[in-house]
């Protein structure tokens, strides 16, 4: 009799268990179904509502500067070029010349360069650019096509631009210009740091 009572006891127990993990199931997945419910009118929810650009990379936001500054280059818009550049900027052109310290002392030269040429077109390729806090640095190749005493003038060359982050703009703090010399013809005509 005390195996049989024993054996009931066992299969009420394992009756109670069984029936105790039912109960668990049934209300987990119930609860299951009213969370996927609720996420689903969530997702209804926020679907209807616009869905925010996300940020421009920095990268992205340098290789437009770079863009809108030959534009500006081309056009020989030196307020439109300052905006991209630093007060302080040092440039370093193709020639063996000291480097020139400072906006205010590049933008003359410049000026005075640009003005020898006639239909200026820099076209440039492959940029690259790398980021690390609030500091930056992008290469790339340029062909510079133009007009110089009535004849054809081209050059080619790299340059090298170093950015820092102020606010959010990312500033021109040092250019340094790379050029393949020309031929001996053109290199006796073109005015010096005329380059991108």
């Amino acid at each position: 009799m005390r195996n049989r009572l024993g054996g009931c006891a066992s299969m009420r127990r394992f009756t109670w268990l069984l029936a105790a993990f039912l109960i668990l199931a049934v209300s987990s997945n119930a609860s299951n179904g009213q969370k996927q419910k609720k996420k689903k009118n969530k997702d209804a929810d926020q679907s209807s509502q616009p869905t925010p650009m996300p940020a421009t990379p920095d990268s992205d936001q340098i290789d437009r500067d770079i863009g809108e500054m030959l534009a500006a280059f081309q056009l020989g818009k030196v307020d439109m070029m300052h905006k991209y550049y630093s007060d302080n900027v040092t440039v370093v052109s193709g020639e063996y010349e000291p480097p020139i310290v400072g906006w205010n002392t590049y933008a003359p030269l410049y000026q005075r360069q640009w003005a020898a040429f006639q239909g200026v077109q820099v076209n440039r390729r492959n940029t690259i650019i790398f980021t690390h806090g609030d500091v930056a640095w992008a290469t790339y190749q340029w062909q510079f096509d133009s007009m110089l005493n009535g004849q054809p003038y081209s050059l080619r060359g790299q340059t090298t631009l170093i950015f820092n982050k102020v606010g959010d703009n990312w500033l021109i703090v040092h250019n340094h210009t790379s050029q393949i010399y020309p031929t001996q013809t053109q290199q006796s005509a073109a005015p010096a740091g005329s380059r991108p």
